[in-house]
């Protein structure tokens, strides 16, 4: 009985996840990430959490819980941090025991599956790329948060991490991000659309225009055209493409527009009796609502293209998120999204190669 034990024990550490967070990241570091990690493991038993930073500082924290299975949880040390206004390529060479860093060590060296930072953005986008490297054939790695709308989610690619694209870069954008909703969302055969100023194809600047021809001639993805701000909301396609620049000012202004719509919701519903009467009796049905456009409840975005997973969530991410990223990294790994990430762009290097 004890052998059998034992091998089940054996078993579940193999299935399990690995992924790394950095404990020291964020605005709200190390309470939310340390918290995040507790919640994560207590509701389920494929994930292992290895929290990276300051060891005295996270054992502090970790002692606030109790009932959590702490064989799930890892504590790995880190003296550094990395700050946000440090230039990230500096910051990435001289900060070598840093929690970002060591992390992203940890997933280069295959000692973890996923990392999850809600740190400097430019540190994990320099690290992504320069440590755990990128898969065989990606040009530029693009971020790509999903957002909500009224159909469900959206994948917005790329929304930080590269302004000065290319048009080969967005139509392999086009690409990874069909076959991450396809296979971690469960869309079939994903709309892809480019974000422009009109639905016409001769509209849009310079990369647009370049771009549009591409993408329409791209076999493996369903390219449905152009799509305008106002439409991504309404979630007329299910892949967004974009270069950073644009990308992130439609993130940016997403959360913001959303924000404020709840705020003035509620203050709405308290100017007078009657309308506090009338919230009480919507209330159940609005925090339905209003959940399912939280942006949090989606995880982080994750950095495509890499040999590794890397997850980057909000600098002010609360740990909803950062648990909603961590699962994220268990359904990416399980559905082995890198994978086919570099068989679908290795493929196209080929079909390259046999058209010259």
């Amino acid at each position: 009985m004890p052998d059998r034990s034992k091998r089940k024990q054996e078993k579940k550490m193999a299935e399990q996840v690995r992924v790394v967070v950095d404990a020291m990241g964020g605005d709200n570091a190390p309470v939310e990430p340390v918290k995040a990690a507790v919640e994560a493991v207590t509701e389920r038993q494929d994930i292992k959490v290895i929290l990276t930073g300051k060891q005295d500082v996270i054992e502090r924290e970790l002692a606030k819980y109790s009932g959590y299975p702490k064989e799930q949880i890892q504590i790995v040390n880190a003296s550094e941090v990395i700050e946000t206004a440090e230039p990230p390529v500096f910051a990435i060479r001289k900060k070598k025991d840093s929690s970002i860093v060591v992390g992203l060590n940890m997933v280069k060296k295959q000692e973890a599956d996923a990392f999850v930072s809600s740190g400097s953005t430019g540190a994990v986008l320099v690290g992504g790329q320069v440590l755990v490297g990128r898969s065989k054939g990606v040009e530029r790695p693009p971020l790509a948060p999903l957002i909500p709308t009224t159909k469900g989610v959206s994948l917005l690619i790329d929304c930080g991490a590269n302004v000065d694209a290319r048009p080969s870069h967005l139509v392999q954008f086009a690409k990874m991000g069909s076959i991450y909703m396809e296979h971690v969302v469960g869309i079939k055969n994903p709309r892809v659309a480019i974000v422009n100023n009109g639905a016409e194809e001769e509209k849009g600047n310079a990369l647009v225009k370049e771009t549009f021809p591409l993408l329409k001639e791209c076999k493996g993805i369903n390219f449905i055209g152009s799509i305008e701000a106002r439409d991504i909301p309404a979630g007329y396609a299910d892949v967004v493409v974009c270069e950073a620049f644009v990308g992130n000012v439609i993130l940016k202004l997403y959360e913001g527009v959303g924000a404020a719509l709840v705020h003035k919701i509620k203050e709405g519903m308290m100017t007078s009796l009657r309308s506090k009467i009338g919230a009480l009796l919507v209330k159940p049905a609005l925090k339905s609502t209003l959940k399912s456009f939280d942006a949090s409840e989606y995880g982080g975005a994750p950095l495509l293209g890499l040999k590794g997973l890397v997850v980057k969530t909000h600098g002010s991410a609360k740990a909803i998120e950062i648990k909603h990223g961590i699962f994220q990294c268990v359904q990416f790994k399980q559905q082995k999204i890198n994978e086919k990430i570099r068989e679908a762009i290795q493929q196209e290097v080929v079909e390259e190669k046999e058209e010259k």
